[in-house]
């Protein structure tokens, strides 16, 4: 009966690394990234610099609360899509409660607040392949994204030189698209409280997993290769999040070199 137990065990552990964990490593690089990038800016130029990039990128994050909240059949409380408040840090708000002996409302907690860097990642996607010319092109590089490291270290590389040819950068649009970009991409990564209720959320998708896999094992049924097979069908969010993950890092650098200068040419030493 351990055995058996213990058996059930792993087969949930793999299969939930199998198909989340390098969403959980990208989403952890995303959300440090962004949290630098937005130290940076309140550092440089005070909390109200965060705006020049929240007046985008937070409509998108809270209307992805809100889609996926409705969609998982959650109560809307209160739904605000740009309120920045300096006195509390928050930017927007959608307050959201469910029933609390619904397994489908449970699970839904984990998509609720994963929805940014989700619903974040495929507009910056569609942003690069509706506006550049070569768009099309990115998105066969990330359309053929494996899950190992290398794959991934060769997708970033393959894909900067893509994004970064000379038909792009002379292009004023080009300019106006890594601007609408950074706006996206400052304000994808969950927030603490959106963690909270991922984890939550997670609790039940694993306890779900768990139940089926004893059931399998019990009628000896092989439930890690239908259950896989969901891998193939959820592939390309790894070339969209590693895309949306370069385009935190290239805001992150430019913010940190040119709000650095700013802060220089605009302090005075001394006297």
């Amino acid at each position: 009966m351990a055995e058996f137990l213990l058996n059930a065990f792993k087969l949930t552990g793999w299969q939930i690394s199998g198909l989340l964990g390098i969403f959980f490593i990208l989403g952890y690089l995303l959300s440090k990234t962004q949290e630098w990038t937005q130290k940076k800016y309140a550092r440089a130029v005070g909390w109200r610099g965060l705006l020049w990039t929240a007046w985008l990128g937070t409509p998108f994050h809270e209307f992805s609360h809100y889609f996926f909240a409705k969609f998982f059949r959650h109560k809307i409380n209160r739904f605000r899509l740009f309120a920045p408040n300096e006195a509390t840090g928050e930017l927007g708000q959608v307050d959201h409660s469910f029933n609390r002996f619904s397994l489908y409302q449970r699970v839904g907690n984990f998509f609720i607040g994963a929805s940014p860097m989700i619903f974040g990642a495929t507009i910056l996607f569609l942003l690069a392949y509706l506006i550049l010319p070569n768009g099309q092109e990115i998105f066969s590089i990330l359309g053929k994204t494996r899950w190992s490291f290398a794959d991934l270290a060769d997708a970033a590389k393959n894909t900067l030189t893509v994004l970064f040819v000379f038909e792009n950068i002379s292009r004023w649009d080009f300019w106006l698209f890594m601007y609408l970009s950074f706006c996206i991409a400052s304000h994808l990564a969950p927030s603490r409280a959106d963690r909270r209720g991922m984890w939550s959320g997670l609790l039940y998708i694993v306890l779900t997993l768990l139940v089926v896999n004893l059931a399998a094992l019990l009628f000896k049924i092989d439930a890690t290769l239908y259950i896989m097979k969901i891998k193939g069908y959820i592939g390309i969010f790894t070339g969209i999040f590693l895309y949306a993950l370069m385009i935190s890092i290239i805001h992150f650098i430019l913010a940190y070199v040119g709000l650095g200068i700013i802060k220089k040419l605009f302090s005075h030493p001394e006297r």
